[in-house]
């Protein structure tokens, strides 16, 4: 009997996405763009800040050295093996290659695919190799990068604008007239292109703004004329990539600039809490314009002893509390992990009354299916603390309250005073550890490095824990630095390690925290305009006075 040939099946075809990235803001990428690198097999890359955008869009941890990254696979799509850059048509046959093993393509493109860019040769190389494709647009940074520098490109007076790409022969006197103009790669020669300008008819005093890596913190912008705009130029330092607008619609940034008015803008902002813990806290921060480096200083782990945990929720099952307590996320992300240990879900909490210490920990239980019975309100005069859940518990009562125990599952390093509290208002109190916190390990020592020589402008204390693991792990935050925290407790510790405290907020609350912080911004931001000095950062406190010293 001889055997049947088989053929293999066709190789299955991919499907390649040409999207836009935008100038630089993640939070510029469109919905379907991120839904489509979420997707991705591959990802074609143009710069190398699109392997961190990548990173950064689908919250993926920096690979270690030796490990193979999570996500998609990413390639170089600006140079080949050979390190040489790579041209248009060498970036297609890169696209088709992948897309004919079958895989699903993004090829990500800074700004727009179709605007000034390489797009509409490599989705021809597409058609040509029989591929499907789709566009899915991105912000330009024509438009974009003049928008955060708070310059609009059109008025009701001026409603005509030119995109001029500057790395070509232009004829600058068919732009003698009023005109806006947006000159992309025009730094290096924008001497020679306000000459030309002037000489085909432009006053030397109409308006420029050049500006660089726009829509990212590290935007700066010089505003000037186009008699001076190549000195002022020099003196900035700017360099590509950046966008220059020429016409009167530069002046309105006096009044419109909102990015780089921000009164953190531009801040780097030490945050001493885990990922998981800084979400809110360092999507405000970046809302006032601060870019957040998180740094752990606390590991949670499990108890050294789990059986204390085990019987306690044992006795919840069994109807054993009345109450049970909750003072942290921590607290409850460790009781519901040893409810899923042991099969158990919600319902086991069927009779039982839940207390949370505040909003955020009331938060994670109600994402467990639950509610909390008891929960201090953050006007209380206590606060959102252990003492705010004093002020507001009942007493026991033994003709309304069939059970007098609470559960307690805390830190290990919780302090006693509820406890006591409970206790003084005749209730019987199991408190139990369900979790361990323990010192981080160190950070990189780069990170260390700029702790100790004021690289940050700021650091925000969320605890005296934070306080004292972050002194431990990487030492003492530079004089320069800003030091905010959250509440008196915290402040006490900082002042014992000798940091001065600059920020306190006005309530035990990581939002109120951050709010403090940027009051204390706008405020220094405003010092400064008043005394005619350049708005600074905290960190170029230091620079700026060895200069002063070298000068004098």
């Amino acid at each position: 009997m001889t055997r049947a040939k088989t053929t293999p099946k066709d190789q299955p075809r991919g499907w390649v996405s040409f999207v836009g990235s935008g100038p630089g803001d993640p939070g510029l990428l469109t919905v379907r763009a991120v839904e489509l690198l979420r997707r991705a097999d591959v990802v074609v890359t143009e710069v190398p800040e699109h392997a961190d955008l990548i990173r950064k869009v689908l919250d993926l941890p920096v690979p270690a050295d030796d490990a193979k990254p999570a996500g998609p696979e990413i390639v170089d799509g600006g140079f080949g093996e050979d390190g040489q850059p790579l041209t248009h048509a060498a970036r297609g046959k890169v696209v088709v290659r992948h897309a004919k093993k079958g895989q699903r393509v993004v090829r990500l493109m800074a700004g727009d695919p179709f605007l000034y860019a390489s797009g509409p040769e490599e989705a021809q190389a597409c058609v040509k190799a029989g591929l499907a494709f789709e566009i899915v647009p991105g912000v330009s940074s024509v438009n974009a990068v003049p928008a955060y520098a708070g310059i609009p490109l059109t008025t009701k007076d001026h409603r005509e604008v030119a995109v001029v790409t500057c790395g070509d022969k232009v004829d600058w006197g068919r732009y003698a007239d009023r005109r806006t103009l947006v000159l992309l790669s025009a730094v290096g020669q924008i001497g020679d292109i306000a000459k030309a300008l002037v000489a085909a008819g432009r006053s030397p005093q109409t308006p420029v703004a050049m500006t660089r890596v726009g829509t990212t913190t590290e935007q700066a912008t010089v505003a000037s004329t186009l008699e001076r705009i190549a000195a002022d130029a020099r003196a900035a330092r700017m360099a590509p990539p950046a966008v220059t607008v020429v016409g009167d619609v530069v002046d309105l940034r006096e009044t419109l600039s909102w990015f780089e008015t921000k009164p953190l803008f531009g801040w780097r902002v030490l945050v001493p809490r885990t990922k998981e813990q800084a979400g809110a806290l360092s999507e405000r921060l970046r809302g006032y314009g601060a870019v957040p480096d998180e740094v752990p200083t606390i590991s949670v782990e499990p108890p050294r002893n789990p059986q204390q945990m085990d019987k306690a929720v044992r006795g919840l099952v069994e109807g054993r509390y009345e109450w049970i307590a909750f003072t942290s996320a921590n607290a409850v992300k460790a009781v519901r992990e040893k409810f899923e240990e042991y099969g158990l879900d919600a319902r086991a909490f069927s009779g039982l009354k839940i207390a949370a210490v505040g909003d955020k920990t009331a938060q994670v239980i109600a994402d467990w299916g639950l509610r909390a019975d008891l929960v201090p309100s953050a006007d209380d005069p206590a606060g959102q603390s252990a003492a705010g859940l004093l002020a507001n518990w009942p007493e026991y009562d033994e003709l309304l309250d069939p059970i007098n125990r609470v559960f307690l599952p805390r830190a290990d390093i919780a302090t006693e005073n509820l406890v006591a509290g409970l206790i003084d208002l005749g209730w019987e109190c199991d408190d139990v550890t369900a979790y361990r916190t323990v010192r981080a390990a160190p950070p990189p020592p780069e990170t260390r490095d700029a702790i100790k020589t004021g690289r940050f402008d700021a650091v925000v204390f969320t605890s005296s824990s934070t306080v004292r693991n972050l002194v431990g792990i990487a030492g003492k935050p530079h004089a320069s630095t800003v030091i905010a925290v959250i509440g008196p407790a915290t402040a006490k510790t900082a002042e014992e390690h000798g940091l001065r405290v600059d920020v306190l907020a006005s309530k035990p609350d990581v939002e109120e925290l951050v709010d403090a912080l940027a009051d204390f911004g706008a405020a220094r931001r405003i010092s400064l305009l008043e005394a005619g000095q350049p708005v600074t950062k905290p960190s170029e406190r230091k620079t700026s006075a060895r200069r002063k010293a070298r000068a004098e």
